[in-house]
C-alpha cells in the first residue's frame, strides 16, 4: 500500500518538492495530492513587476510548468482548494473547495507546508477600495493591468520602497505614470544602509519619480468609492491607482493554530532536513519558514524564489527516501530600478551591531568596465569586515549596468568565511570591457582591509 504526501502550496516550495518526490518514487509507492486556493502553479512572483511594466510580453512567460504538466507526471493537483484545518495528531487536513464551499478532511502520511507569505496590508481607510493593488499573484497583476489600462488618469502613488516598491515604481514610469513613492524610512531600499538608500533616492528622482521619506500613510483618499489619493500626516497625493509594496509576513496561521513551532519572525522553525521542528512526517519550505543566517547566526525571514525552490528540492529529496540539507544562507539580493543596479549580502551597519559584532566599513567608487572603454558606468561599493579577524560581514554595491551580480562574488566569500585580506588575492576574470584591472568589489576588501590592519 503506498503512502500519500499531502503538499499545501503550489508554487515554487511546494510544487518542487512534490517534482522531486515524484523522480524518486513512483506513484504505487507514494501518492501526491497538492493543495491550492489559486488559479496558477510554479509561477514567477519577482517576474510582475517586469510584466505590468511591458518588459515580459504575457502572464504565460512567468509560469515555468502549467497545472496540466504537473498532473502528466502523477500529481494530483487540486487547485482553488483551500486547507483550512491542520489536525497534526490525527494526520489530516481538512481543505475547502471555494467553487462548491465543501470540505472533506483528507489523512497523510507526509506532509509538506509551502503556504508562502501574505502581503503586509495595513488596516487604514479605504485601503480595499477600487484602484488599491498588492502584488503577489498573478491574479494581483492582472487586476493592476485591468486598472492601469482602464483609467483615464496618469497619475500613481506606490506606498513602501524596498524591492516590490521600487520595481513597482520602475513599471509605472514604464507606463507612462507620474509616480510618487511614500516611505515610512528617510531612504528607499531599508535592506541596504542609509548611505547607499540616498544613492537609489537620488536615481529615482532622476528618472522622474517623486520619492517621499520619513513618511506615514494615514489613509487612503476616495471618491464615490474609488481611490483619489494618499494622506500622510502631512499632506495628501492624488492618485489615480495606489500600490503598496510593504513586504510580506509568513503565512503560517494554519501552521499556528495547529501547535507547530514558529520563530520571531512568525516564520515556521525546521531542522537543516526541512523538516519542523519535533514533527517526523512534517516538512516545511519557502516564503512560510525562517532560515539560518551564515553570519550572523540567527534566524530570519527572507522570501526568496532561490530558496523556495531549493527547499522544495530538499524536502522532495527528504521525502522520497534520499537524503538532503538545507545549511543557511547569506542574505543575498539584488534588484534594478530602470537602469540603476542594486544589490546587497550578509550584514548591515544595524545587523552587525544587532549580532554584538565590531566592525570596520568601507565605501569606494569605481566603474563597471576600464574607465577608458565604451559604456564604462559608475559603482559605489560599500563592504564591513570584522574588526581585528577581517573576516567579510557584508557588501552592497549601487551602480548601473555591470554592478549588481558582482554581489555573488561577496556572496561566495561570505559562505565560505574568507577574509577580506584572502578576497583581495581573488583570481577574477579581467578584461577592459568586463572590468576594471582591480574589480570594484576588490578594491573595497583592500580599502576595508587596511582598516582592519591599522586597528583603527
Amino acid at each position: 500500500m503506498s503512502e500519500r504526501m499531502v503538499v499545501i502550496g503550489a508554487d515554487a516550495a511546494g510544487m518542487s518538492a512534490a517534482s522531486q518526490a515524484r523522480r524518486l518514487k513512483s506513484n504505487d509507492e507514494l501518492e501526491i495530492v497538492v493543495f491550492d486556493r489559486g488559479n496558477f502553479t510554479s509561477y514567477s512572483a519577482c517576474g510582475i513587476p517586469y510584466w505590468v511594466g511591458g518588459q515580459v510580453d504575457s502572464r504565460d512567460q512567468l509560469i515555468a510548468r502549467t497545472p496540466e504538466e504537473h498532473r502528466s507526471r502523477d500529481i494530483d493537483l487540486r487547485l482553488r482548494t483551500e486547507a483550512v484545518e491542520l489536525d497534526v495528531p490525527g494526520t489530516r487536513v481538512r481543505v475547502r473547495d471555494l467553487a462548491t464551499g465543501d470540505e472533506t478532511w483528507w489523512h497523510y502520511d507526509k506532509l509538506v507546508l509551502a503556504t508562502g507569505a501574505t502581503p503586509i496590508r495595513p488596516s487604514l481607510p479605504g485601503i480595499d477600495a477600487p484602484g488599491v493593488h498588492g502584488v503577489q499573484t498573478l491574479d494581483d497583476g492582472q487586476a493592476l493591468l485591468d486598472t492601469l489600462d482602464s483609467t483615464p488618469g496618469r497619475r500613481a502613488v506606490v506606498v513602501g520602497a524596498g524591492y516590490i516598491g521600487v520595481e513597482m515604481a520602475e513599471a509605472l514610469i514604464n507606463r507612462g505614470f507620474e509616480v510618487t513613492m511614500i516611505n515610512r524610512g528617510a531612504e528607499p531600499m531599508s535592506t541596504l544602509d542609509p548611505d547607499m538608500g540616498v544613492l537609489i533616492r537620488k536615481a529615482m528622482e532622476g528618472m522622474g519619480i517623486r520619492v517621499v521619506g520619513n513618511a506615514e500613510v494615514t489613509e487612503i483618499l476616495t471618491d464615490s468609492g474609488r481611490a483619489r489619493g494618499v494622506a500622510t500626516a502631512e499632506d495628501e497625493y492624488p492618485a489615480d491607482v495606489v500600490v503598496l509594496g510593504l513586504g510580506v509576513r509568513p503565512a503560517t496561521e494554519l501552521a499556528r493554530a495547529a501547535g507547530l513551532p514558529v520563530g520571531l519572525n512568525d516564520g515556521l522553525l525546521t531542522d537543516m532536513s526541512m523538516r519542523v521542528r519535533d514533527h517526523e512526517n512534517i516538512w516545511a519550505g519557502g516564503d512560510c519558514v525562517e532560515v539560518l543566517d551564515l553570519v550572523s547566526g540567527a534566524r530570519r525571514h527572507i522570501p526568496l524564489g532561490t530558496h523556495a525552490n531549493k527547499h522544495g528540492q530538499i524536502i522532495g529529496f527528504n521525502v522520497g527516501g534520499d537524503y538532503a540539507t538545507f545549511p543557511g544562507v547569506v542574505g543575498t539580493a539584488v534588484s534594478k530600478v530602470c537602469d540603476l543596479e542594486v544589490a546587497r549580502t550578509g550584514l548591515r551597519e544595524r545587523d552587525a551591531h544587532r549580532a554584538g559584532l565590531k566592525f570596520h566599513t568601507a565605501v569606494i567608487e569605481s566603474t563597471s568596465r576600464a574607465g577608458y572603454f565604451p559604456g564604462a558606468a559608475p559603482m559605489t561599493v560599500k563592504m564591513l569586515a570584522e574588526r581585528r579577524t577581517g573576516r567579510l560581514l557584508g557588501a552592497q554595491i549601487v551602480g548601473r549596468e555591470g554592478a549588481g551580480k558582482r554581489i555573488d562574488i561577496a556572496a561566495v566569500a561570505l559562505t565560505a568565511r574568507m577574509t577580506v585580506e584572502q578576497m583581495i588575492s581573488l583570481d577574477l576574470g579581467y578584461a577592459p570591457p568586463f572590468s576594471p584591472v582591480w574589480d570594484p568589489v576588490l578594491v573595497a576588501a583592500r580599502k576595508v582591509w587596511g582598516a582592519v590592519r591599522q586597528g583603527s
